[in-house]
Formats: C-alpha cells, structure tokens, sequence
C-alpha cells in the first residue's frame, strides 16, 4: 500500500527533515505539510491523505487527535513526540490514534510503525503472564521457552518473552542466543524509545517468539531500575498478544513490580519433597492481598510424577488452592532439544511434557480444556 502523507509539526525545522525522511521512503509520498493545526484541519482534505503524521509535543493532545480523527475517518493516524509516555498509549488509541513516532525518526522507523500498528493499533489485547516462583529451582524457564513456541504455534500472535531475573537469568543461553542488548540496554535508553524503536532490543527465536534477554553479569541488577523496567513492560504490551516475565524468586521489587503489572501471575515451584506445598501456601497468602486472587493467581508444579489428573486433585487438596496445571519430569527430552536449539514441544509434540504445556497454552488461549489429563 502507498502512502500519501499529510504532516502536521509546529517546529519548522524538524518539518524540513522528516519532510526529507518521507520522500526518501519508497511506498511514502509527502502530499502536504503543515506548521498550524487549524490550517491542516481546514485545508488538508483536498489533497486525499490516508496517513497522517501529527505532532502533539504542543498541543492538547486528545481533543487535537479526536478533530483529526472526525475529519479524516479513512486516514491512519501516527503521533509524533519526542518522548514516548506508555500510561497515555490507551487515551490515544481511544481518541483515534493508531501508533506513536520518536522525533526525529528515519524511513525504516516510519515503514516499521506503519506495519506495527496501521492495522493492530497501537494497544494489543495484551495478556501478560508473570512466572513467579517461591525459591530457585522451579522449572520456569523451560515452562515458560516451551510455552511462548506453544502459544504462538496454537494462536499464530505474536509472543514476547522478557528475562527480568537480573541476576541468575539464562534465557539466552537456554535458546542459545549471543544477544547484543539486553534489558539492561532496553531500561537505559526507555525513555527515548517507541514500541517501535523497543523491538529491536527482542532477539527473534522464531516467526512468532521474540526474547529480551536478561544481564550478562549478575552485578549489572542495579543498572535496571524499577521505574524504567515497569515502562519497559507498559510499552512491550503494545507489541506483543503474550507477554511472558520471567522474574527472580522470592517477593522482591522486580517480582512484585512485574505481578502488579500482570493479567496473570503464575506461581511455580518444583516437586521435589515435602516442602514445596508448604512454600507455595506461604507465598498465596501474600497474594490474597489482590481481591480477584483466584483470578489472577495461578499455581503450577514442574517435574510431577505421575502427572496424572488424580496427582494434580491430590496436590489441590493439600495446598487446599486450585492447582491450574501440572508439568511432568522430562529433563532428557528438555535437555536434548536445548542441545539443538529447539523447544521439547516442538521436536516431541506427543511427548508428555509437550502435551502438558499445550494444555497450558489452551487454558490461556482462551479455548475448551479437555477435562482429564492423561498420564
């Protein structure tokens, strides 16, 4: 599709350069441009644009995007700003925005957010699932690699995965990545970011499945502030439908900061004795704070054995708390698909792990859970 841009920028200056950005951009005509907004509203429909680029570093920013929005319905609208806010991205989208540009912005930049949101919008119904755990040891990451490639598998949308466990994160090398940023990178610079601009910080691992990994060197925990990563969460909802956090075990800032931002907490811990129930009940009692607890807080147990649907009654009853899904112990068949880069799910899909992870991935795509586990 071509675009016939109108532009709309109080800075004379910046006017002239991005000017420049869109006539060097195949598949972007530059139409018209304009300094005064009243100008533009009255003036700008003979000249037929379907993309508009508006400037709201000085304006009231809503009504401005509700009088464009009503006088050219047919015209994608992107706001551009020279600090992205992700607690407005909802009030824009609501007045008739599409997306959010950085000024000054390059030709891949704009191509980039014309395809990120012309379409889906500049908010994503975004579910955000934070993996929790009461103490090390609880099997998340390999829950949380296998369920981001059965998500996306199941639903075809676009699945993020952060690594926030700053210190003992290794996302990276479960997929074995060599990233050249990293969270810590993607905190430093939020502020002068888009989601747009965010992405670039994701290392693809597939079509479908993008990772942020985590620091390269536990130290590095205090170069990640809890203001600029809860920005980095706020802004990675408007580019994925799933959003995976993996957070550091124990209540903790970044846990806490990461479940306050979440759809859904899980809370996961390993089977190994008689321990893991009682450090499970502790942990939901801090959780019954929120009112919609059973809602938003949901257990899960790895390396079960047997996994079966009378294992998972009996471990209900002795957390007396609804358990939401049960993982069997399959480290050979984990171990030989990290080995080849690839998820258990992916290589063994009839495999019992793959197929309890892909009952997880129903659960929270929304369709009909069969109503027994198999062994």
């Amino acid at each position: 599709m071509d675009y016939r841009v109108m532009m709309v920028e109080k800075d004379r200056l910046m006017l002239q350069k991005l000017s420049g950005v869109i006539d060097r951009t195949p598949g972007f005509t530059m139409a018209v441009r304009y300094q005064n907004t009243s100008d533009a509203l009255g003036q700008g429909k003979m000249f037929n644009p379907n993309l508009i680029l508006l400037d709201i570093d000085h304006e009231n920013t809503i009504p401005l995007i509700e009088s464009f929005h009503e006088s050219y319905p047919h015209a994608d609208i992107l706001c551009m700003a020279e600090e992205w806010q992700p607690e407005s991205a909802s009030h824009l989208v609501a007045a008739g925005a599409c997306g959010c540009l950085i000024k000054p912005f390059n030709g891949v930049e704009l191509q980039d957010a014309v395809k990120e949101f012309a379409q889906a919008g500049l908010e994503k119904e975004c579910e955000t699932l934070v993996f929790f755990s009461p103490k090390g040891k609880s099997g998340k990451t390999t829950l949380i690699a296998n369920l981001a490639a059965a998500l996306a598998r199941r639903t075809h949308e676009q699945v993020g995965i952060i690594d926030a466990d700053l210190q003992f994160g290794d996302m990276a090398v479960f997929f074995n990545l060599t990233p050249q940023s990293t969270i810590v990178e993607a905190t430093r610079d939020i502020r002068f970011l888009s989601p747009v601009t965010l992405k670039r910080y994701f290392v693809p691992v597939s079509k479908r499945v993008h990772v942020l990994c985590g620091t390269t060197r536990p130290n590095y925990i205090d170069k990640v502030s809890i203001p600029a990563l809860e920005n980095l969460i706020r802004m990675s909802k408007s580019l994925f439908r799933y959003l995976l956090i993996d957070v550091p075990p124990g209540f903790n800032p970044t846990s806490i900061s990461a479940a306050e931002a979440s759809t859904t907490t899980y809370l996961c811990a390993m089977i190994n004795g008689a321990y893991e129930i009682d450090h499970m009940r502790k942990a939901l009692e801090i959780f019954k704070d929120w009112p919609d607890v059973e809602e938003r807080a949901k257990v899960i147990f790895t390396r079960v054995s047997p996994c079966t649907e009378e294992m998972r009654r009996k471990l209900e009853t002795q957390l007396g708390y609804p358990v939401t899904a049960i993982i069997p112990n399959e480290y050979l068949v984990v171990s030989h698909a990290a080995d080849n880069g690839q998820m258990a799910t992916e290589i063994q899909p009839d495999n019992p792990l793959a197929k309890s992870v892909d009952r997880l991935a129903e659960q929270i795509a929304g369709h009909r859970v069969p109503e027994r586990w198999s062994t």
